[in-house]
This record gives C-alpha cells, structure tokens and sequence, in this order.
C-alpha cells in the first residue's frame, strides 16, 4: 500500500508536468484531450482516498484476496498511464499526427479514464460491504505486562472491576507517581474486559492516551477513530464535539478511559456525555495528581501503591534474567532492587540495563551510581526514569513550590520529616510568607506538604498525620534536579551515608542548601569555607560532634537556617554572632550545651529551639530579639530562670514551649523578685500557642487571665508529673494535672476552653467533681478528652443526688480510665457530672478491679449511638457491658446491644468473669474489628450471618474460637474465614 502511495503520487505528478509543456497547434482538438486529461487527474486523486481508506480501515474481518486484487489492478494502472504518457511524449517531440493523432490519444486518455472510475467504484464497494459486515469489536485489545502474579496489582485491578460494576459509581479516578504501574494497570484493565465476553457490560470501550500537554482536538479525533466517526478537516472541536455528543447517546453503555491526564478535562468541550447524566456512560481516568480527580468530580479514587519487596525482586529478576541470581551477584541485585524501592518504572529500567553483566565491579558501579543520584552512566534511567518524574516536578503550580519540594530532599531516605520542623525551614528560607501569622503560616505549610502529597512528590510519613517522607527514587530525583542547578536551588546532600569527615571541595560558592545531617561527623573544618550562597546548613544527628570552629560559620554569611541539633556539642562559637541573616537556629537534644553566646546581634531570628539542652539560664541579649516567633525550651531541665524582662522584651512571640522545663510558671507571691509570673505573659500580645508547667492550680482572683481567651491552643501542666509532649500541635488544648490533691480545688477557669483534661495519681476527685458539678453555671462544651488514671476515690455522691438540669460535658468524645481502684461502674462518674455521653466515639477501661459493668441504664437517660470503639482489659469482676437493672440487688443483669448500633471496635482482654456481650437476640450490626483474648467465659458473640457484611477480622485463641456457641452451623461458616488466631501467652496479659 506504500507503493501504490508512491506510484499514484508520481502519475499525476507527471501527467501535470507534461501537461503544462505541451502545446497544440490545433485548438479545437486539444479541447476534448485537455477535457480527458483533467478528468483522469482528478479520478487518480479520488482513487487515492479510497486506497487511504481501505488501509486504514480495514479489520480483519474483510477478506484478504479480494483486497490484494483490487490493489494489483490499481498497480496495473502505472503501466497503461506511463504508455499513454510516452506514447504522447514521442508524438510531441516528432511534431507529428496533427488532428488524427491528438484524437487517438485523447480515445487512449478516455479508456484509462473509465479503467480508473471502475476501479474506485469497486473500492468504494469493498469498504461499504466491509462497514455493512464488520463485527463491531467492543474492546480493542492493548498491548502490555500482565499484572497477573503482583498481588497488589492484582487486588487494585479487582478492586477497579467492582467499582465498574456499582452502579452507584460513575468515575473512577486511579492515581499515584510517575512509574508506578498506573497505565499497566488499565491496559490489563481493558484486556480483562475484552476477555469477559457476554459479561463485559459496556457497549465499547474507548482508550484515549492524552498525556502532559492537554489536545483537545487530538482526544476528539482518538475518539472518534475509535467510533468510526467520519471528521473533516475542516471541522472545528465545537463541530466535533457536538457530532461525538450524539454518536455517544446513540452508543448506549460505554467506558471512556482516559490515559495520563495531567489537566482536568472539560467533557462538555470534548463531545462526552456526563456521567451522572448518562445513564451507562463510565469514566476512569489514570493521573498522577489526586487534584485532577477533584477538578473532574471523580467518584472513587484507587492510590496505585509500590510494589512490596517480593513482587519487587520477581520483577527485576524477569527483567535481569539469571544473571541476578548468581552467588557473586545476587546481593547487590537485591540492594539495586531495594534502591528502586518498589517503583515498577524503576526496576524494570535498572534490571534491563544490567541483564547478562555478570562482572561484580558493573554491579557495584551502578549501586554506587545510584546512590548518589547520578544516573547518566546507567543506560534508560535517567532520559526514562527521572526525566519522566521530574514532569510532576514541573508541572507545580505556586510561587515557592518546586523551592519547597527541592528542600525534602536534603533529609535521609526512608527519614520521616515533621511537616510543623518542615514549615519553620521553608519560614526561615522565605519560601512561605513570613507577614502572616504564625497560626496561617503553620496551616501554610501543611497546605503545602498536602499538595505536594497530592501530586505524589510527598508522601505519608510515620504518624502520617503530621510527617511526610519521600520515595527513594523521587528523593534521587530531587537531588539530581538541585545539584544541576546552577542559581536559586542547588543543594549537596550528604545526608545519612555514615561520613566522618566533611569534605571543603564540596563546598562550593553557588551552593544554596547543604546536608550532611544523620552521618558520624566528628570534626568541622577550622577555616572559613567560601560559600557565600549558601541559605540551609543541616548538621544535626552527628552524635560524635563535640565542636563547632569559630572559622567554621565564617565562610556562611547568607546562612538562614542552622541546625546543630542530636551532637555533643556544649557550646557554640562566637562567630555565630555575625550571621546577622539568620532565621532559625535548631539545638533540640544538644544535651550537653550548657551555655549559650550573646545572641543580641541575632536581629532577625525568628526560630530558637533550646529543648532537651542543659541549659541553666538564657543567654544575654535575647531580650533583643523581638523578631523571635517561636521559642522551645521544653524539657530544659536545668533552666533555673526566666525573667520577666525577657517576656517584655519578646513582643512578636507566638509560640512558647516550656513543657518538661524545670522553670515553673506561677503567681508573683510564689515567685522570686524579677522572674516572670503566669501573668506577665499577659504582655505577649503575638501569643497563640503555649505549654507550660504550672507550680500549683492559679486561681482567677489573685491573677489576671484575660489574656487566656487569646489563645488558640495550650498545654498546662500542673504537680510533679509530665506527661505533655511539648510538640506544637495548633490544635491542642490540654490540662494535665498530676499527683495533687483537689479536694479544695477549683479548675472550672481552665476548662472553659480546654478540648483535652487529664487526670493522673489525683486524690480528692470525688469532692473536685462533685464542686465542679454544683458550682459551675454552664457546661464545659470545648471539652471532648477526659482521662482519670491512678487513684483511689470512691466517685459516691457525698451530698445527695446531683440535680443539675444539663450534661456538664456534652461534647465529650473520648473517656479513658485506667486504674481506678474503687470504681464500681462508669455509671457513677456519669452521675457525678451529669454525663448523658452521647457523644462518645471511644471508650477505655484497664485495671478497674471492681468494676462488674460499664454502664447501668437504671433511671439514668443514656445514648451511646456514636460509640464506635470499645476497649476493657485487666478488670477482674467485669460480668457485662451495658446493664439495665430494675434494682441493684436483681439478679441477672440484661445486656442491652441496641445501645450501640454504630459500634466498629472491641478489644476485650483479661476478664475472667465476663459472659455476655449483649441480650442474646441483638447483634452489633456494624462492627469491624474483635479482638479478645484471655476471655475464657464468653462464649457467645452479637453476630450473626449478616455480620459479614461489615466484618474485617475477628481475633483470639484458637480454644476460645472452638468453644464459641452459634446459632446455627450457617453462621460459623460465614464468620470462619474471618477469624485470625492469637498465640496464648498465660501470665503476659494477665496479672
């Protein structure tokens, strides 16, 4: 068919020329041979679409011979015309025939005229009978891996099938980084399809590859190819789109996937049916940004997750061959394997490039190669790998953003980065505004850690709620992206890789951010090292540290973040004084710093972090720092002072941490002359978060607390024992009060806006609660944490029955209750307070020894629809949960399962005595998780066959399971395959 392209083109071509320089003398003749000619070069066009259309649109289905005839006559025409042409060629260079002559040729012209029209009616005729006959192909088979043997592949694809087949979802939107199997997952997606036969339940199924830059026209014509939808060159997408709109009506069921897309899509503009219109019409989209499915209102999303290990090594051994497995190789193969962590992209290039190098020095090279981030001698890693990923990298949107993802980089890999350390770096570097408040620029750069999560640059951390990490690879590529930068972001990062020493040929003028934190550096350089540029110097984790050279920080005049944190040194430089650009300064678990230079000259400081330093007093001149926003001192041990001049003199303070300090906060009358009282806090007009030790309960009349209702979030930590974090959580506000006794005491002041309070070794509780309850004109509504460990009180009524007319905590979402010697029931702490608990999410109950049920409904108006998690363990004469008494002296309780119709968590253990979970005729409809162990007399659950609905797994010992008594044999046998066996260790749970 290429031929007959060539041949057709080079006939008129020369038809054309001859044409133009062929004269005749006799007019009247040439007009009927001119006519012929015009003619048979408009025939051989036409003739060329059809052969156009017979090789691109003809399937299998057509058969085969009777198009190669067609094609060998159309082959057949070259010779007629290229006789007819030199036959008139010689007759014009003779200048001889006059009228008789230019009449044969023109009858010559006429019969290859009509031979050409013949033959484009039977093509024509070949592709209407192949349109009338062909058997529409629903799915359109797509070349690629199979998923088979990847089980989480293999889970994700049977997860994708049965959202197809919920009618209820509409899109399906599958997203995760670059290489990381998303494409191969809807190719294997497409092909299971094709192979479903009569179950595959769309009418056709429409690939469309868009990729990075958005073509509307270009998804519109892959449409309609797939359609067999006729367009026009002329048409525009408006046109189109309308045409694709009725053709996809007239469809029926159909799925539309579409490949790679980096943009949201417009379906209206493309000519697609919505699907929440379109009754059948089915969308699944695979993009590597969770903002996408947003901007596209897609249904479901599925996260394609990284391989694990086995399915990691399976896939590189296919890719490398045999040669993976020999004895001298094998090793480094798995560490290569293990560096590509899980990326499918990644694996499957590296492998490749190593299949059949049985040399061990090819292999260490490559390691090394890969280590450190240097791609270009590893044939397809970098043009196929990290160029691939650094498309996310380019596509950020914002000002700052790619500067802030370029900086994750500089931590360890697999290192689990705290998003709240993460916002002060990008704060002090300038890459988040530093004239808003502190409250905005922490929700900043949670916003930003979410954003580049969504992008899949980021990921979850460990506790993912408040870190982030990076995979090995988009880290390696991150790198490589900022050591090739020649201004703004080029970085050396030596982080985590055990050096001892600090190399100065590194160190170069144009380096803007340095890391070599988390090593065994044991010595700094003592000269100045030119490096002028540089912004970030990250030298924390370096336990063996002792000494930081006054020359060292001569050499960073630029320098804005500075991080000695986790080394040994016990002082610093005085040549710190002359970073006069500094930003923030990092000496957390420097615990052997004692002492700290003047730091007045340090204008522009903004971030000082002292904790878990050994530290006896605070520095000359910080009183000068009125730019500082955040201070931590939390778990200063040794601070002996703070004055009430420094207080005064920190105005733009935002954030204090003093937790675990050893300074306690009180009233003047407490303190020594020119230490700073609780009230002088007062002053810090900028203050919105801070955790504290208090030396005792503050009361209201004797210090002015106005100031208090200024914050949005506090720790207050009050007697001997901490138990805060001293984090900076924006959203804490918590009340700790350890080993005092509250008999006489009064805390309803620092309840009206605390969300958490928790009490720990406390005596006096009983009178404390029952004041609380008398006293106190409204309910405690912020409050939704109590916690009670430790103590001895009775919690009876001293005073008659509490007649309050409201729940004093009405809120209340989380009780936890541990060690509570002489508590009978829950039900007794409830009446104390008025507590109706319908709020309650999570309950916790360990080491109450007394306690024979949680909660008695006699006479009291409870609800626990929101319960949602139970825990009891280490009560010994618990018999059952919830109770209805007609009298405390009756004589089988009634458990009542109704109570807790959204319960999802149990975890029962150590409760010899416990029977019954609820009345035998109800079933907790909606729980998940059971977990129980050294629970030796329960032998009946609240489940029945429907339980496996929402059960995920239900845990215990293998004699316990055995033992259960069912309803009936259909139960068990639903129930079985959930059921996870715990090994028993008797004396470890139990005491």
């Amino acid at each position: 068919m290429e031929l007959i392209t060539s041949v057709l083109g080079s006939v008129v071509a020369e038809i054309s020329r001859f044409f133009c320089g062929f004269i005749w003398s006799e007019t009247k003749n040439s007009i009927r041979f001119k006519s012929n000619f015009n003619d048979l070069e408009k025939k051989l066009e036409l003739l060329k679409d059809v052969r156009y259309k017979m090789e691109n649109e003809l399937d299998d289905s057509v058969s085969m011979p009777k198009v190669t005839g067609w094609l060998t006559e159309v082959e057949g025409i070259q010779d007629e015309v290229n006789s007819v042409l030199q036959s008139i060629a010689a007759n014009n260079k003779k200048r001889c025939g006059g009228f008789f002559s230019c009449c044969q040729w023109s009858r010559e012209l006429a019969k290859t005229l009509e031979k050409v029209q013949m033959l484009q009616k039977e093509g024509n005729s070949i592709i209407s009978m192949a349109a009338a006959n062909r058997k529409a192909h629903a799915v359109e088979h797509m070349p690629g891996p199979s998923v088979e043997n990847q089980s989480t592949a293999s889970q994700n694809l049977a997860r994708i099938m049965d959202l197809l087949n919920d009618d209820g979802v509409k899109s399906i939107g599958v997203w995760g980084m670059g290489g990381v199997g998303k494409t191969t997952l809807v190719k294997n997606l497409n092909n299971k399809l094709e192979n479903a036969s009569s179950a595959q339940p769309f009418g056709v199924v429409i690939w469309v590859t868009v990729s990075k830059d958005l073509d509307l026209r270009r998804i519109q014509m892959q449409i309609a190819h797939r359609l067999n939808v006729e367009v026009k060159m002329e048409e525009s997408t408006e046109s189109l789109a309308v045409k694709l709109f009725r053709r996809l009506k007239r469809t029926g069921k159909f799925l539309l996937i579409l490949d790679d897309v980096w943009k949201g899509i417009d379906l209206d503009a493309l000519g697609v049916p919505r699907p929440e219109v379109h009754t059948g019409c089915k969308i699944t989209i695979t993009t590597r940004f969770l903002d996408v499915c947003r901007q596209m209102k897609i249904d479901k999303k599925v996260k394609v997750q990284i391989l694990n290990y086995d399915e990691a090594w399976e896939l590189f051994c296919q890719n490398a061959g045999e040669v993976a497995t020999l004895k001298p190789i094998k090793l480094l193969a798995e560490t290569v394997t293990k560096k590509c962590d899980g990326l499918p992209l990644a694996i499957i290039i590296m492998a490749t490039s190593m299949r059949g190098k049985q040399k061990v020095e090819l292999w260490k090279d490559a390691l090394n190669e890969l280590q450190n981030s240097q791609p270009e001698n590893i044939p397809g890693i970098e043009d196929q790998v990290y160029r691939v990923l650094k498309w996310s990298y380019d596509s950020l949107q914002g000002k700052n953003m790619k500067s802030c993802f370029l900086f994750c980089s500089l931590f360890p890999e697999d290192f689990s980065i705290d998003i709240s350390e993460l916002t002060k770096y990008w704060l002090a570097e300038g890459l988040i505004d530093e004239h808003q408040t502190y409250d905005n620029i922490h929700n900043r750069g949670f916003a930003v850690a979410e954003y580049l999560k969504d992008c899949c640059l980021l990921e979850h951390g460990d506790p993912k709620e408040t870190t982030v990490k990076m995979h090995d690879v988009v880290r390696d590529v991150a790198i490589w992206i900022a050591s090739s930068l020649e201004h703004g972001c080029k970085s050396l990062v030596r982080s985590g890789i055990r050096l001892r020493n600090v190399s100065e040929s590194e160190m170069l003028k144009l380096v803007k951010r340095i890391s070599y934190m988390n090593n065994e550096i044991e010595r700094l350089p003592d000269c100045p090292i030119s490096c002028s540029e540089a912004t970030t110097l990250l030298l924390q984790g370096n336990s063996p540290l002792e000494i930081v050279p006054e020359g060292f920080l001569l050499g960073f005049p630029a320098l804005r973040v500075l991080n000695l944190g986790e080394t040994k040194i016990q002082r610093l430089p005085h040549s710190l004084l002359q970073q006069s650009e500094l930003r923030a300064l990092i000496l957390r678990q420097c615990s052997s710093l004692e002492e700290l230079p003047s730091l007045g000259g340090l204008r522009r400081l903004q971030v000082l972090d002292c904790s878990c330093t050994d530290l006896k007093e605070l520095p000359e001149g910080m009183e000068q720092l009125s730019c500082l926003r955040v201070l931590n001192l939390s778990y200063t041990k040794q601070l002996q002072t703070f004055t009430a001049r420094l207080v005064s003199g920190l105005s733009g303070l935002e954030v204090l941490e003093m937790i675990g300090s050893n300074y306690k906060w009180g009233v003047r009358q407490t303190m020594k002359e020119g230490e700073a009282t609780f009230n002088d806090l007062g002053c810090l007009e900028q203050l919105i978060r801070i955790s504290i030790e208090l030396e005792s309960i503050i009361y209201p009349s004797s210090e002015n607390i106005s100031w208090f209702g200024r914050l949005k979030s506090f720790e207050f930590s009050v007697g001997s024992l901490t138990h805060g974090g001293g984090g900076t959580n924006l959203e804490e506000r918590l009340v700790i009060i350890d080993n005092l006794d509250l008999s006489g005491e009064w805390i309803g002041w620092m309840l009206s806006d605390a969300i958490s309070l928790s009490f720990h070794r406390c005596s006096g509780l009983n009178k404390m609660l029952e004041n609380l309850a008398t006293r106190s004109s409204g309910c405690f509504a912020s409050l939704k944490s109590l916690s009670i460990m430790f103590s001895h009180s009775m919690f009876v009524l001293t005073g008659g029955s509490y007649g309050g007319q409201f729940d004093l905590l009405p809120n209340l979402e989380k009780l936890h209750l541990s060690n509570l010697f002489n508590l009978e029931s829950i039900s007794e702490l409830g009446v104390h307070l008025g507590l109706r608990f319908s709020r309650l999410r999570q309950l916790q109950v360990l080491g109450c020894p007394r306690i024979k049920y949680l909660l008695s409904y006699d006479g009291v108006d409870l609800s626990l629809e929101n319960l949602e998690e139970i825990k009891v363990e280490y009560c010994d004469n618990l018999r059952g949960l919830f109770i209805h008494n007609s009298g405390r002296a009756s004589s089988m309780p009634t458990t009542l399962g109704s109570t807790v119709p959204n319960l999802r968590k149990v975890q029962l253990g150590c409760l010899p005595q416990l029977t019954t979970l609820s009345r035998e005729e109800e079933t907790w409809p909606h729980l998940e998780h059971l977990i129980v162990r050294e629970c030796r007399n329960l032998n009946k659950l609240p489940l029945n066959v429907q339980s496996a609905n929402s059960i995920k797994e239900i845990r215990g010992e293998l004699i316990w399971w055995d033992t259960l008594e069912w309803d009936d044999h259909e139960t068990w046998s639903t129930l079985r395959p959930f059921f996870r066996a715990m090994a028993s260790h008797p004396g470890q749970l139990c005491r």
